[in-house]
């Protein structure tokens, strides 16, 4: 799942103009395992309940911790995000910190209480908007302006897809009393919601570039067709793996096109 956090302080970087900064060099960094681990262990951590009546835990779908694991976990957190901490606050400027310190404590109040926004409809799935916040604090960080029309496009890609994905999981989230947007919306509420997000994210994306935003508005419309035909969390499950591959494909895509263009000269 680096993809979600290396993919796009890379993309930041790129769509700041250069090709190569040596100044991104920490956030690429820490947008590997420190990072990860901040989202994903601790989100483990405060999991275990729900995660062991969910079948798809402890595959490809996501970990399954014991309770021993949960010490070393937290200490890991600590001990690989706190040099960066130190590093970005000596030497980054205070509109990037401002994003870097919203993108973690939007991670943390995810997983956990009291906020807990995993618990909370709607905020769940706003919430994942921070995966693009890199787009947003890394030309902050090289001295430059974001691109709002992507960071804002991407903030709405990623509100639809966690919802998105969350459908497979609706009888496993209501049996352990979890409620989120897809719970409350249903299958065929969650056609409507990520559809909204998806299409106001194609139509942001257009505005920086139109093949990318070709790609990303004809891989939602087919999982959001898929799913209107037989609205269920077993159609869901079986979309999931498109919808795994869907920020590869479509950012793949986006990058190849982006470097191309710094290459020829053609942006930046």
């Amino acid at each position: 799942m680096w993809i979600n956090t290396i993919g796009t302080v890379a993309v930041g970087m790129w769509l700041s103009g250069t090709l190569w900064d040596a100044k991104v060099l920490p956030l690429l960094l820490w947008a590997t395992l420190p990072f990860n681990l901040l989202i994903y262990g601790v989100n483990d951590v405060f999991d275990q309940e729900t995660d062991a009546l969910n079948p798809r835990k402890g595959s490809f779908g996501g970990a399954r911790i014991s309770r021993s694991e949960v010490r070393l976990i937290l200490l890991g957190v600590a001990a690989t995000n706190a040099p960066f901490a130190v590093l970005f606050a000596l030497t980054l400027p205070a509109d990037a910190l401002v994003w870097i310190s919203l993108y973690a404590l939007v991670f943390l109040g995810y997983s956990v209480p009291p906020l807990r926004f995993k618990a909370r409809p709607y905020l769940d799935s706003l919430s994942n908007a921070a995966y693009a916040f890199p787009l947003v604090f890394v030309p902050l960080a090289l001295g430059g302006s974001p691109v709002w029309a992507a960071a804002l496009g991407l903030m709405a890609w990623s509100a639809a897809k966690h919802t998105f994905d969350a459908v497979q999981d609706i009888d496993e989230d209501r049996r352990a009393g979890l409620a989120t947007t897809a719970t409350q919306l249903g299958p065929r509420g969650v056609v409507l919601w990520s559809g909204l997000f998806w299409t106001l994210s194609t139509a942001l994306f257009a505005l920086v570039s139109v093949p990318v935003a070709l790609v990303v508005g004809t891989i939602a419309a087919f999982l959001l067709v898929s799913l209107q035909r037989k609205p269920s969390p077993a159609t869901g499950r079986r979309l999931y793996p498109v919808s795994i591959a869907y920020p590869y494909l479509a950012g793949t895509f986006a990058g190849v096109l982006l470097v191309a263009a710094l290459a020829l000269g053609v942006y930046g």
